[in-house]
C-alpha cells in the first residue's frame, strides 16, 4: 500500500488516507455494535427466534388456544371419568379389576388417531426401540397399579371426598418435579403445596362426620380408601414427572404422534396388567352376572364402561400434551380445576352430603390451585417483559424446557 501511495499525488494521498481511516472507523463501530447487542446483525435473538424458543419470550395466540383446549379436555375428561366410575359402583358394579381396565382399556382407540396424524418430519429424533421398550413397560406397570389403587379408593370413598383427597397429587408432584425435573420452588408454589396438604388432612380428621361413608361401609374401609387415594396420588405424581423426563431425555421430540405413541404403548401395558389381574382374581366370572344385575340394564352397563374408557383416554392424551408444551406440574394443576366441579355434581347426581368440613376443604383446595396459577401468571409477565427487552427470559414453570437444546416442535 505504501508503494502505491508513493506514485500518487499529495491530494490523492490525502483522499486515500481519509477513506482508509473511515473504513477502519466504521468497521470498529460495527464490531462494537455487534458486541453490545445493537445493530442489524447483533447476537440478541429477534422476535421470531424468541417465539420459537420454548419457555422464552411471548407465546402466540395459537399456542395459548391449544393449551386452553388441552386444559378443557383434561377438565371434562377427569370430571366425567370420575363420575362414571362412581356411577358404575352405585349401579351394581363391583369388579375392581374391571374398573381398573376401563381407565386404560381405551388405548387401542388411539391407533386410529395415530393413523390420521401427519408423519414426523424427516429430522425428527427417533430413539431406538431398545431404549423405549423398557420405558413403556416400566411406566405402563406403574400406571396399571396406580389405576387399581384409584379403583379401590373410589369404591371406598364418596366421590366428593375422593376428588378432594386426590388433590394432594399436586403437592406430591411439586416434590417429584423438584427432584426429577429441576422445578424451582417459589413462595406461591410452596403455599399451594401446604394448603392442599392441609385440605386433605382436614378431610381425614373429619371423616367421622361424613354420613355418606359411615352408612354404607365398614369403618375401616373409609380409612383404607383415604390411604389408597393418597398413595395413588403420590404414584400418579411420580408418573407425570417420569413422563416429562422421558420426553426431555429419551424421546427429545414433542409432536402429537409421539404423544399418542407414548400414551398408547404405556396404557396398553397398563391394560395388560388389568386383564391379568382380572383373570388371576377370578373376577371375570362375575362379569355376566354383574351385567345382568346392573341397575339400568346391560346396554347402560356397556355404555358406562365405554364412556369411562373414552373419558380417561381423552384426559390422558391432553395431559401428555400439556406436559410436552409446559410441564408435568402445570398439567397436574390443570387437573385440580375439576375440584370444585366433581363434589357439586356428586351432590346433585349421587346424593353425597356437602358437609361444612368438605366445603372448607374444597375452598382450601381451590385457594391452593389459584396460588399456583398466579405464580404462572407472574412468570408469564416476567418472561414477556424480558423478551421485549431482547433478553432470553425463562419461566420457572418451563425451566426444564430451555437449557441448551434446540427448540422442538410442540
Amino acid at each position: 500500500m505504501e508503494a502505491k501511495q508513493k506514485h500518487c499525488s499529495p491530494g490523492l494521498q490525502s483522499v486515500f488516507s481519509f477513506s482508509f481511516f473511515c473504513k477502519n472507523k466504521l468497521g470498529f463501530t460495527d464490531a462494537l455494535a455487534k458486541k453490545s447487542g445493537h445493530g442489524e446483525n447483533s447476537g440478541a435473538p429477534n422476535a421470531a427466534e424468541r417465539q420459537r424458543r420454548p419457555g422464552t419470550g411471548t407465546r402466540g395466540v395459537r399456542w395459548w388456544l391449544m393449551v386452553l383446549l388441552d386444559m378443557l379436555v383434561v377438565l371434562c375428561g377427569q370430571t366425567v371419568g370420575t363420575l362414571l366410575g362412581r356411577y358404575y359402583y352405585n349401579s351394581g358394579g363391583n369388579s375392581k379389576w374391571m374398573a381398573t381396565l376401563t381407565i386404560s382399556g381405551g388405548s387401542p382407540l388411539l391407533a386410529i388417531l395415530l393413523l390420521l396424524t401427519p408423519r414426523d418430519p424427516a429430522g425428527e429424533p427417533r430413539p431406538a426401540a431398545a431404549k423405549m421398550v423398557p420405558i413403556y413397560l416400566g411406566l405402563g406397570t406403574l400406571i396399571g397399579f396406580d389405576n387399581l389403587m384409584y379403583s379401590y379408593a373410589l369404591q371406598y370413598l364418596p366421590v366428593s371426598t375422593f376428588a378432594l383427597v386426590a388433590a394432594t397429587q399436586l403437592a406430591f408432584n411439586s416434590v417429584t418435579s423438584r427432584l426429577i425435573n429441576a422445578q424451582r420452588f417459589t413462595a406461591l408454589i410452596a403455599n399451594s403445596v401446604v394448603v392442599l396438604t392441609f385440605s386433605a388432612a382436614l378431610l381425614g380428621v373429619g371423616s367421622s362426620s361424613d354420613g355418606t361413608s359411615a352408612a354404607d361401609l365398614p369403618r375401616g374401609k373409609y380409612t383404607l380408601g383415604f390411604i389408597l387415594t393418597l398413595s395413588a396420588s403420590a404414584v400418579f405424581a411420580l408418573i407425570l414427572s417420569l413422563i416429562e423426563v422421558t420426553f426431555e431425555k429419551a424421546i427429545r421430540g414433542r409432536t402429537l404422534r409421539w404423544v399418542l405413541r407414548v400414551q398408547m404403548c404405556t396404557n396398553f401395558v397398563a391394560a395388560t396388567v388389568a386383564v391379568c389381574g382380572l383373570l388371576a382374581s377370578g373376577e371375570w366370572r362375575m362379569i355376566p352376572g354383574e351385567m345382568a344385575a346392573f341397575e339400568d340394564g346391560r346396554a347402560r352397563y356397556v355404555a358406562t364402561l365405554v364412556g369411562t374408557a373414552v373419558s380417561w383416554q381423552a384426559m390422558s392424551v391432553a395431559t401428555l400434551r400439556l406436559i410436552t408444551r409446559v410441564s408435568s406440574l402445570f398439567a397436574n394443576v390443570t387437573g385440580t380445576v375439576s375440584l370444585p366441579l366433581v363434589p357439586v355434581f356428586a351432590v346433585v347426581l349421587f346424593g353425597d352430603r356437602m358437609t361444612g368440613i368438605k366445603a372448607v376443604a374444597m375452598l382450601m383446595a381451590v385457594w391452593g390451585f389459584l396460588s399456583y396459577v398466579y405464580q404462572h401468571y407472574l412468570d408469564g409477565r416476567r418472561a414477556a417483559a424480558m423478551g421485549g427487552q431482547g433478553g432470553a427470559a425463562e419461566c420457572c414453570v418451563c425451566k426444564a424446557r430451555t437449557g441448551g437444546e434446540a427448540a422442538l416442535p410442540a
